[in-house]
């Protein structure tokens, strides 16, 4: 009886081991940010500077420097409402840096949709209401003006105004190795391209899709909405590999 009993034990023991490495498995897989941090980290993809456009009050800068603290930050954010949060990051944290203004194509002055802090909107065009101009800087500009090393890691929470400021980054995008980009499955913007569209636009520049998170699916009618897509070097050995195993 002794000898069950302690088999019993041995078998339970077994069960709730495995059962505890699945979930731990699938935990490393759930779509979210943390957990791609977490494969990011373990690819080994080397960067020397983060560029956080869209950085709203840090949040995200912030999230991404627990798994990355040695590295370089500039945060670019054009909403005037995260300037005193952004000030306050950036004196916790003397390897980051923030620019208050929106990023594009060239230097100008563009409107901003100022309804949502978290959710603002360029466009060349005015809105009816809640509506600023702010200044337009490039990520190119910014990067020579701080003198940030590359290579570099870029982040765009831009809301569909991702092309332009891809066009302001001709000579730093070929020296990132790391882009991760909130891409949508509707024309949210008259600059907006489909994620489908943004994976050919992007591989045209030596990038391919290696992970995503956050998928978001709009409450209207419960159809995929957006999600935010890492993309490494479509030379990396990733895409060497073709198995599934």
């Amino acid at each position: 009886m002794n000898i069950k009993r302690h088999s019993k034990k041995l078998i339970k023991k077994a069960i709730e081991k495995s059962g505890f490495e699945l979930r731990r498995k699938l935990n490393q897989n759930t779509p979210t940010l943390s957990s791609a941090l977490c494969r990011l980290k373990r690819r080994e993809v080397d960067f020397n500077t983060v560029i956080d456009i869209g950085a709203s009050n840090g949040c995200w800068s912030a999230e991404l420097m627990k798994h990355f603290p040695e590295v370089n930050y500039l945060l670019i954010e054009a909403q005037p409402i995260h300037e005193p949060a952004l000030k306050q990051f950036c004196h916790q944290h003397s390897n980051a840096q923030y620019v208050l203004a929106a990023a594009g194509a060239e230097e100008s002055k563009i409107f901003f949709d100022i309804t949502d802090p978290f959710g603002g909107v360029a466009s060349y065009e005015p809105f009816k209401q809640n509506c600023i101009s702010v200044p337009v800087t490039t990520v190119d500009l910014q990067v020579k003006r701080h003198d940030l090393p590359p290579p570099y890691l870029l982040k765009l929470d831009t809301h569909g105004f991702e092309i332009p400021i891809f066009e302001g980054a001709i000579n730093t995008l070929p020296q990132a190795n790391v882009l991760i980009v909130e891409c949508y499955n509707f024309n949210i913007a008259p600059e907006c391209i489909l994620f489908s569209d943004m994976c050919r636009y992007l591989e045209g520049h030596g990038f391919r899709c290696v992970d995503m998170y956050d998928l978001l699916y709009r409450p209207y009618d419960e159809s995929f909405w957006q999600m935010d897509i890492l993309f490494v070097k479509a030379k990396r050995k990733e895409f060497s590999y073709t198995q599934y195993q």
